[in-house]
């Protein structure tokens, strides 16, 4: 059972924060998808656990009852990490982030070094640039289509986009992004959605967070790819429609000392399922 809490930042904006596992355990810090907030899946609280870690995460500023922070950029995320981490009185942490959140724990081992021992990367977006939006579903083509070129109608589509998952049951988001999702991430959320439409409900209260990360992505991230040392895991599946499968070995050809795994018929969301037993084992290895 986690524990949510809301802690102040030194700026005054408010951080919506869950915390649950062992509460002497290295905290696996994890940064969730776009849109997303701090509600934890089972699969991620229980897989931290088995390893002894406390899981800690957050909602990004702007989502469920964090702050938001206009403007952000991918980077800015860290000081944030920082503040949570002094709260926790953790000296050391693993992060992780899946999908949107994984350039957020890009960040967080890049302008932590010191607090991060490792870095896991699960079909994390790569920064923008050419070939970014190729072999990307349709639903993500007009969404950064809109942060780069007309912000009106990236707001007025995020508007409509989170009337659709403020009450979707699997079957209505398996129908809703029919271009985004292949079969083996289809499964999977007929199987577990409840704790995904969980998360993503709590994402879309505001749709800020969810809108700044799109502008965030498509901006300079606020640190360099190649300024990362900490040991960094990349994970993806051959089937993502969300985040071509060409982003990740963009990243950690990047990345000094990157390991990648890409697993041969996973999904966007399928992968992290299936794989994050694995995917702690190995970062783990390097507390």
């Amino acid at each position: 059972m986690s524990e949510r809490s809301v802690l102040t930042l030194s700026d005054g904006r408010e951080l919506d924060v869950e915390v649950s596992g062992p509460a002497d355990g290295v905290p696996l810090l994890w940064h969730h998808g776009t849109p997303g907030c701090a509600i934890q899946a089972e699969i991620k609280s229980s897989g931290a656990a088995a390893q002894g870690l406390r899981l800690v995460t957050y909602s990004r500023a702007g989502a469920r009852n964090s702050t938001r922070k206009p403007g952000r950029s991918v980077g800015d995320v860290a000081a944030d990490m920082e503040e949570l981490l002094d709260h926790l009185g953790a000296e050391r942490c693993i992060v992780g982030g899946e999908s949107g959140g994984g350039p957020h724990a890009l960040a967080t081992a890049a302008l932590l070094p010191d607090r991060v021992a490792a870095c896991i990367v699960v079909c994390g977006v790569r920064p923008y640039g050419p070939g970014f939006l190729d072999g990307m579903g349709e639903d993500n083509l007009v969404e950064f289509g809109y942060a780069i070129d007309d912000h009106s109608a990236l707001e007025a589509f995020l508007l409509e986009e989170r009337e659709t998952l403020l009450t979707a049951d699997a079957e209505t988001v398996v129908a809703g992004m029919e271009s985004l999702l292949p079969q083996p991430d289809r499964d999977v959320i007929r199987e577990v959605g409840d704790d995904l439409l969980a998360n993503l409900a709590g994402g879309v209260e505001s749709i800020w967070a969810w809108y700044d990360d799109d502008l965030a992505f498509t901006r300079h991230w606020g640190f360099e790819l190649a300024d990362i040392r900490v040991p960094t895991f990349f994970w993806q599946g051959t089937e993502d429609l969300m985040v071509p499968q060409s982003h990740m070995p963009w990243q950690a050809d990047r990345v000094p000392g990157a390991v990648m795994h890409l697993r041969e018929g996973e999904g966007h969301i399928s992968t992290l399922v299936h794989c994050f037993g694995e995917m702690l084992a190995e970062a783990v290895a390097h507390l």
